[in-house]
């Protein structure tokens, strides 16, 4: 059997309809179409995310579409035109938002809080500080540990060149400071800052800041100036020196007579201070409360950051007397003194900026006069043939 034609397949009926061809668009009504859909696609991009779709998106849906727009609009047709209820086809297109994409315009950046305040509508009262100190006056310290000529070098002169002829002998050591090791210096130890030769000639009252332990230490170098900073500064000036040392005493250790040949047996000042605290306690009774101390500085320089210093009750005081020493130990003048006046001692506290209490001990019910008799008898060997009465605020001799 032949096989069938063509003509043949072809002339069969067409049950199936397979024969049955519709004829194909032309091309330029596709490409409407396409245009069409692709700006309703836009439409719908751009009324969701307010901006049109980037070809160079992370995103490969807005990319693809990103990238057919970029193809669509540079041939717009009748019907796309008729469809574009936005204007995004037109030379003057609806502005579209900047994406968090997209790079900040420099004009946009703003340069203050005030600029970011200016454009939210936010009670003034929130973003006003309160109880805080201003940057400024933050950073500009009430006293800053500077360093100035030592008028009395002179009689230290000695000490020091007895210590430098001891580091030359080797009959004493210069070892180096450990970092972050916890320094305690006491009056008469020496170390090596910077290249100088130091000594802590004087550690004044104990004192509080930030609830840590703190003194006021006068430090003598040995190129003839001095400086009066916190113990915990010079610490931290010491460690972060990678020459700072530590110098040895002599002897043996601290069974050893000689190991205390250091200490410093310092003639100074006996201060009578009055204190100018606006606190009403401390305002009502400023006549007859003051501070007995004795430094071997500037008086004017121990007392320039009373403001920040709980000794001080953390306020501005003003000096009603001194009193030379002659001849005696300083620390011991103190001592004598503290324990004469100490049934007139004051029982106060003042809180610190963490809110701690304070007590500090030097404070007394007590007349200048009275402080510069009782110097004067210690002078004289004879205080303790005295007492203090507090009933009528004069020093009596005992029966």
């Amino acid at each position: 059997m032949s096989r069938p034609s063509l003509e043949d397949i072809f002339a069969e009926n067409d049950e199936f309809g397979l024969l049955d061809v519709k004829p194909r668009a032309s091309s330029g009504s596709s490409t409407q179409d396409r245009g069409v859909a692709a700006l309703l696609e836009v439409t719908a991009f751009y009324e969701n995310h307010s901006r049109l779709p980037n070809p160079e998106a992370m995103d490969h849906d807005e990319m693809r579409l990103g990238a057919i727009w970029e193809t669509v609009k540079l041939s717009p047709t009748d019907p796309m035109r008729a469809v574009d209820r936005l204007g995004l086809l037109s030379e003057e297109a609806a502005p579209t938002r900047r994406s968090w994409r997209d790079a900040p315009v420099e004009a946009d950046i703003p340069t203050s809080l005030d600029d970011i305040f200016d454009d939210l509508d936010v009670d003034a009262s929130l973003v006003k500080l309160k109880h805080t100190t201003r940057s400024a006056e933050r950073h500009v310290p009430d006293h800053r540990a500077d360093f100035v000529p030592c008028q009395d070098f002179e009689q230290f002169r000695d000490r020091f060149e007895a210590v430098q002829r001891g580091l030359e002998t080797g009959e004493r050591q210069a070892n180096p400071v450990r970092k972050w090791s916890v320094i305690e210096p006491i009056e008469g130890d020496f170390f090596i800052r910077n290249g100088l030769l130091a000594m802590v000639a004087e550690k004044s009252e104990m004192t509080a800041r930030g609830g840590a332990r703190d003194y006021r230490l006068r430090v003598i170098f040995s190129n003839g100036t001095e400086s009066d900073p916190l113990m915990s500064s010079f610490r931290k000036s010491l460690n972060e020196d990678k020459t700072a040392r530590m110098v040895q005493k002599v002897g043996l250790g601290p069974l050893d007579p000689e190991w205390e040949s250091d200490q410093l047996e310092l003639s100074g000042t006996i201060y009578v201070a009055r204190s100018r605290s606006e606190d009403t306690s401390i305002r009502e009774q400023r006549m007859i409360l003051h501070k007995i101390g004795v430094t071997s500085q500037d008086v004017s320089r121990r007392i320039a950051d009373a403001k920040n210093d709980p000794t001080f009750l953390l306020a501005p005081v003003e000096i009603v007397a001194t009193y030379q020493l002659r001849n005696l130990s300083r620390s011991k003048v103190e001592q004598l003194l503290h324990r004469f006046f100490a049934a007139a001692r004051a029982d106060l506290f003042v809180l610190d900026r963490f809110g701690k209490k304070v007590f500090p001990k030097e404070w007394f019910y007590v007349l200048p006069d009275q402080v510069g008799k009782a110097a004067k008898l210690l002078e004289e060997g004879q205080l303790h043939l005295y007492r203090y009465d507090t009933n009528t605020q004069r020093i009596l001799r005992k029966d």
